[in-house]
């Protein structure tokens, strides 16, 4: 028996979109046409509405993350699930979700020890995104959505109630990342006193997160006064300009606010070594240290060993905020329908695909929060 016809045989055409796409280390991105592969195991196409312009990207501009160029940038964003591939279950066609970079796989000994939030082998989807002449694209963060369309793993898509994608979408980086680090690494909690050291994106989110679980005082430090009014209108109760001061005369004033003692949580929200002593110091004794900024490879630091001993508490790093996006994200929505989480604040300006350059100038000048990209 004959089997079907050429003509009777399905035909998948991959779906071409306009992307912004880093070809070289610290060149302007391009907007380029990328090829969207149908969705295979495990995979899900999303039709992406919104996409935050976050440093980690301008990072995979400058060749800071890798030299896997050229890579599809974006990462912080929310969508539609239009098609999913054979075996998901988690999702389907319709869902509205925020898209996550921690993809858990179930199977590692973090998750296994129920600390999922640490998985130490999350995935990505496994067919590559290309330009139009075959060029494998490397997604940022595995994500890769300044695009009307992109293609990740199931895992990476966390369902939410819907909600607009420019606000919710933030919560798939920036927002996330500081958020958690107060709550979920920190442990902030009602009447605990904190320090927030750098005020953009990350560490305003940092302050939304202490003043989101009642810690009093919340004390934000950074240089430039347009920062510290965000952070005072997303809950800090002082802040200090440290423009005209030295690292011992920042942790003073730190202490001043603070009756001599220092913080029970000292957030580092920039990830330079003056900045993660700054906060080392600040903190009172058997105080918490949480670094959240991201530094480079070639920073060291140098701290009297006798000091670490002494002071006691804890010092730790915020990995995504340590956050369980099945867990955080649906929680965050909810609380920022109720009114209580104020992540409009966020959001400094919605901007066209065309626009992303020109917003990594605006990031870089601090004239931002966040610029989001919109899609129709």
């Amino acid at each position: 028996m004959a089997g079907p016809s050429v003509a009777d045989q399905e035909v998948t055409v991959p779906t071409t979109v306009k992307g912004v796409v880093a070809r070289a280390k610290g060149e302007p991105v391009e907007i380029m046409d990328v090829i969207v592969p149908d969705p295979g195991p495990g995979e899900v196409v999303v039709d992406v509405k919104s996409c935050g312009v976050c440093h980690t990207d301008y990072h995979y501009r400058e060749g800071g993350v890798g030299d896997n160029f050229p890579y599809l940038l974006g990462h912080e964003s929310a969508g539609y699930v239009s098609e999913v591939g054979e075996g998901v279950t988690h999702v389907e066609p319709g869902d509205f979700v925020v898209l996550n970079w921690r993809a858990v796989c179930g199977e590692c000994r973090a998750c296994k020890r129920g600390e999922p939030w640490y998985c130490f082998a999350t995935h990505n989807a496994a067919q590559k995104m290309t330009l139009a002449d075959g060029t494998e694209l490397e997604a940022a963060l595995g994500i890769g959505s300044f695009a009307e369309k992109t293609l990740v793993a199931e895992g990476q898509c966390t369902k939410v109630p819907e909600s607009d994608p420019a606000v919710v979408g933030l919560l798939g980086c920036g927002v996330m990342a500081g958020i958690g680090a107060a709550v979920n690494t920190g442990g902030a909690t009602r009447g605990m006193s904190v320090a927030v050291i750098g005020c953009g994106g990350v560490g305003c989110a940092s302050v939304a997160g202490a003043r989101l679980a009642g810690a009093s005082p919340i004390i934000a430090v950074d240089f430039d006064d347009r920062k510290l009014e965000w952070a005072r209108q997303l809950g800090a109760t002082e802040t200090i300009n440290s423009k005209d001061l030295s690292e011992d005369e920042v942790v003073e004033r730190v202490r001043e606010l603070t009756g001599g003692f220092g913080v029970d949580l000292a957030i580092d929200a920039v990830g330079l070594p003056a900045t993660w002593k700054q906060a080392f110091y600040a903190r009172d004794l058997a105080g918490t240290v949480v670094l959240v900024g991201v530094p480079t490879p070639e920073m060291q630091l140098e701290v009297p060993l006798i000091d670490i001993f002494s002071r006691g508490g804890s010092l730790k790093s915020a990995w995504y905020g340590d956050c369980l996006p099945e867990r955080d994200f649906p929680a965050l929505v909810d609380l920022y329908e109720q009114g209580r989480l104020p992540l409009e604040d966020f959001v400094t300006e919605r901007i066209g695909i065309d626009d992303v350059e020109e917003a990594f100038a605006k990031m870089g000048r601090g004239e931002v929060l966040r610029s989001v990209v919109v899609y129709s």
